[in-house]
């Protein structure tokens, strides 16, 4: 009898360490995608290249083109765009490789930092919208 509860005890602690590791990495993915695949050219600060990459940061464009940044996340963009009145020309690259959940935190991320307090996407929102993606280019 003692055995089973001393098991029970071990495989309970087990599971609850277990679970909130998997909680603890979900709650900075979105953190830890910009820095790996969006940080050197929008900046750590979000501000972006002056002229040449258009900042994240207090932009227009997050709430004028709501329905096409997971859009624009997976398959890149190319040819003009104005963000916060001035345009911008430089093709950026997509990340084919990011799920639909990674795409989720990330722009959930970038939504709700950088001076931006815009409305948080849910997941079965940005896999409606990947879904009606346009076509990747190649």
């Amino acid at each position: 009898m003692r055995k089973n509860r001393f098991a029970a005890g071990v495989l309970g602690a087990l599971a609850l360490t277990t679970l909130t590791q998997c909680f603890t990495d979900k709650q900075n993915q979105g953190q830890k995608l910009y820095v790996q695949h969006c940080q050197s050219c929008h900046m750590e600060d979000g501000s972006g290249l002056r002229g040449l990459i258009p900042p994240i940061a207090k932009a227009d464009y997050l709430q004028t083109h709501r329905d096409e940044l997971a859009c624009l996340i997976r398959n890149g963009a190319s040819g003009p765009m104005v963000v916060n009145g001035i345009e911008y020309n430089k093709e950026m690259p997509g990340v084919l490789t990011l799920r639909e959940d990674e795409i989720t935190n990330l722009l959930n991320y970038i939504q709700t930092n950088f001076g931006n307090k815009n409305e948080r996407y849910t997941f079965p929102e940005v896999e409606e919208m990947l879904e009606a993606c346009p076509a990747e280019k190649k």
